[in-house]
């Protein structure tokens, strides 16, 4: 038998052993959430409950076999009976027995991403669509689309309202696709992720008996990360526990960032008023960080106003305030965090114990070349790093034609950007241009226009437009404007036509842009760009070579559930954390601060917060930065009256 009392604090023990019936569980950051439902499913099954009548959701396969891994070392091989699993792999068990009862056969295949994508792009062409407007949505696109309708239960045509307003004018077009896409997977026999879910719905709605016995099945039921359930899946979890009512979810509100998922924060808000009597348990006590930094999270986290109140308690004793650091401008932060990283190290903290979070991926643009610069290790967790990134390169390769007019390189990549032009038939047109005596005049000459065929000519001119565009502003204007000028040129409306996050493209070449008013020339622009490129691939096989341990950068949202000794917040500026554009989100403000709380609740011994006071680089260009408003409320709200709970550095080293 467990000995609960001896393994778990008060707060989880109450967890464990309460008594059946509806519960949610608000489970501060760090405080043995996973514990709890560990030990609460061995409980279950000490006292009796069969192990098959046990559901276990989660949101991630890791998720799901760590716990039943755990779960199996305390009650032995019986565990392995539980129903455990992420939603979707659950759905799946469940639909594998009544496919038939949808129209579908048992054998159903389920369509990866991709696999979903292609078809997509079959429905579009079977539907007789013209897709020869640059603008109509690309198949990611319209996959996402059709994906976060299913996930959000909002009818296509008002999602596409809402959040795609450069959509709108195809709405019938996409509405046909749509229709089509669903009438092919039936036809298929297959599914996509969504389904697995939606399906699973459909069938518990449509066919009580199937409802019935489920809900009859499982006596209990045992939810992780239920703030970031959907609708569907709040749903889905309401008709299984319909009978027993013997439902705890696990979650902590103060969490919840991913509605744009599709994540429904009214579910942990509205459980009490949805499941009658529950009880509410709270897991407070925190083992991850120290005093200081729990501080400042709580004071943080207090500004919101729809949430489950709490305050986080530190086992852990002593630390050190966070620290707050005002820098002159973003390289200067770049700096800073670099320096501080090596000091670090010195006082002997592994590299792979530092981790830099922020908002949005571009925002790490600098602090990447600084770190390179300084031979510092660090591994990209928000995605590939910047200056691989397939929009990043087109630019400079738009450039690189400016300046050197004979870059093979440079000339296929931009060729293929555009409609018509493949491969095959950029090699061709480059080996026109490389024969002549400059390649950008030739360009535009009836001798190029006359060599080509009548499907290229589209292309040709998109491109002539923007090489105009391009050879006129180089000739006369510093980089920075070059790129601003190519992007309203017609670049933006290629991203906006071949990428479903045209907006978080455009500010990272705005953030190239800004980046390049610290060279005078394009060509000193780009020579660097080429220098750093070189020292990172460098860096990159010598640590393949040495497999050293290294810093970590990532975006908030990436990070969450990790944790590290030193974490360095960046960019704590207003319109940066928070994000400009999620504040005209319904919620946008609360879901921004609860993303700062995540970020600070990552720190295990050491927190810094650095904003920088110019949006720009050097040379005194550029717009005064407020510092965030979550910094300002740590400074004049409520918190005052405690004192600040951080340490304030003023930096300007110029």
């Amino acid at each position: 038998m467990i000995d609960y009392k001896s393994e778990l604090n008060n707060e989880q023990l109450r967890v464990v052993t309460a008594e059946a019936g509806p519960m949610l569980i608000i489970a501060g950051a760090g405080s043995g959430k996973t514990r709890a439902l560990t030990y609460r499913t061995a409980w279950l099954i000490e006292q009796g409950v069969p192990p098959d009548r046990i559901l276990l959701a989660t949101f991630t396969n890791k998720a799901a076999r760590s716990m039943l891994s755990r779960v199996e070392r305390l009650v032995g091989e019986q565990a392995r009976l539980v129903w455990g699993g992420t939603f979707h792999s659950l759905g799946n068990r469940v639909l594998r027995r009544h496919a038939r009862r949808l129209g579908y056969e048992g054998n159903y295949s389920i369509m990866d991403r991709e696999d979903a994508r292609q078809l997509v792009s079959a429905a579009v062409m079977e539907a007789g669509i013209t897709t020869k407007s640059e603008k109509f949505p690309r198949s990611d696109r319209l996959m996402e689309m059709i994906s976060l309708a299913a996930n959000t239960s909002i009818p296509l045509d008002v999602l596409v309202g809402d959040r795609y307003p450069s959509a709108v004018p195809f709405l019938t077009d996409i509405l046909k696709v749509a229709f089509r896409y669903r009438l092919r997977k039936s036809e298929l026999n297959v599914m996509d992720f969504d389904d697995l879910l939606v399906k699973w719905r459909d069938l518990l709605v449509e066919h009580s008996d199937v409802r019935e016995e489920y809900a009859r099945k499982f006596e209990h039921i045992l939810v992780d990360e239920y703030q970031d359930t959907n609708v569907i899946q709040a749903n889905i979890l309401e008709l299984l526990s319909s009978f027993h009512r013997n439902i705890m979810v696990v979650g902590d509100d103060s969490q919840s960032i991913y509605s744009f998922r599709g994540a429904d924060y009214s579910n942990i808000l509205g459980f009490p008023d949805r499941y009658e009597g529950a009880r509410i348990f709270k897991l407070e006590t925190n083992y991850r960080s120290t005093p200081p930094i729990l501080n400042l999270a709580n004071l943080s986290i207090v500004n919101n106003r729809r949430q489950y109140r709490k305050q986080l308690r530190a086992v852990r004793q002593g630390g050190v305030r966070p620290v707050y650091a005002a820098l002159a401008d973003a390289l200067e932060q770049a700096d800073f965090v670099a320096q501080r990283i090596i000091e670090i190290v010195e006082e002997g903290v592994p590299l792979n114990e530092t981790a830099v979070l922020y908002r949005a991926h571009h925002h790490s643009m600098e602090l990447q070349m600084e770190l390179v610069r300084r031979g510092i290790p660090f591994v990209v967790r928000s995605g590939i790093r910047f200056f691989e990134q397939a929009h990043v390169k087109d630019m400079t390769a738009f450039l690189r034609i400016a300046v050197n007019p004979f870059d093979e390189l440079a000339w296929k990549r931009v060729l293929g950007l555009f409609g018509g032009i493949g491969r095959v038939r950029a090699n061709a047109i480059w080996k026109l241009l490389a024969g002549s005596d400059d390649p950008r005049r030739f360009v535009f000459s009836r001798e190029l226009e006359e060599g080509l065929t009548k499907a290229v000519q589209p292309g040709l001119r998109d491109l002539r437009d923007m090489l105009r565009i391009l050879f006129e502003s180089a000739e006369t204007d510093q980089p920075w404007n070059v790129i601003e000028r190519v992007i309203a040129g017609g670049y933006g409306t290629f991203l906006q036509s071949r990428y479903d996050n045209r907006r978080s493209r455009e500010d990272d070449l705005r953030q190239l842009a800004a980046f390049s008013r610290n060279f005078d020339s394009l060509d000193e622009f780009l020579s660097d760009l080429a220098l750093m490129a070189s020292l990172d691939e460098d860096d990159e096989v010598s640590l393949k070579e040495r497999k050293e341990p290294k810093v970590v950068l990532s975006t908030i949202h990436q990070a969450k559930g990790l944790e590290w000794s030193v974490v360095f917040m960046i960019r704590c500026s207003e319109g940066a954390m928070p994000l400009a554009r999620a504040l005209r989100e319904p919620g946008g403000v609360d879901e921004e601060r609860r993303l700062f709380y995540v970020a600070a609740t990552r720190a295990k011994d050491r927190l810094y917060l650095c904003h920088p006071v110019i949006e720009g680089n050097r040379g005194g260009w550029g717009r005064p930065c407020e510092p965030s408003r979550f910094i300002r409320e740590l400074i004049h709200g409520n918190a005052a009256e405690a004192g600040t709970p951080f340490e304030q550095w003023v930096i300007d080293r110029d």
